[in-house]
């Protein structure tokens, strides 16, 4: 089992915080997983852009908790496999603090669930396989 991460917050978390604890949860992906994406990087953004939300067709930017930027066509025809440097997952700190406020949760199981989904996701694992992986590194 992994290090555990105890934070006491007596103000919102802040994007080194998240980042801390999304630095812990990438190191303990689910095999199938981390093989894919020894070279993301994570990156720490408030809310998303007006831009993504309109590219997503969001109905509000909290509904956006990560996404994955990158590109999966190196030519057109061709797709990638795996995350390279160039490849990053964004956290939206200001929608995780808003799920964690909500619900309750610890903060690195709402973190550690986004991360798994977005990058399953990505990498076209099915709903099934994404709950698995959710359910297996609870």
């Amino acid at each position: 089992m992994g290090q555990q991460i105890i934070m006491n917050f007596s103000t919102a978390p802040s994007a080194d915080d998240i980042n801390v604890i999304a630095l812990e949860q990438i190191e303990n992906l689910p095999d199938e997983l981390a093989e894919l994406c020894e070279e993301v990087v994570i990156q720490i953004e408030d809310i998303a852009d007006e831009a993504t939300e309109s590219d997503l067709d969001l109905d509000h930017p909290y509904d956006l908790l990560a996404l994955f930027k990158g590109g999966k066509q190196l030519t057109p025809g061709v797709e990638k496999k795996s995350a390279n440097d160039d490849d990053a997952l964004v956290l939206y700190r200001r929608a995780l603090l808003d799920v964690w406020c909500e619900t309750g949760e610890e903060l690195s199981t709402i973190i550690r669930e986004a991360m798994i989904e977005e990058l399953a996701t990505n990498f076209e694992f099915s709903d099934d396989d994404i709950e698995e992986m959710q359910r297996r590194y609870v």
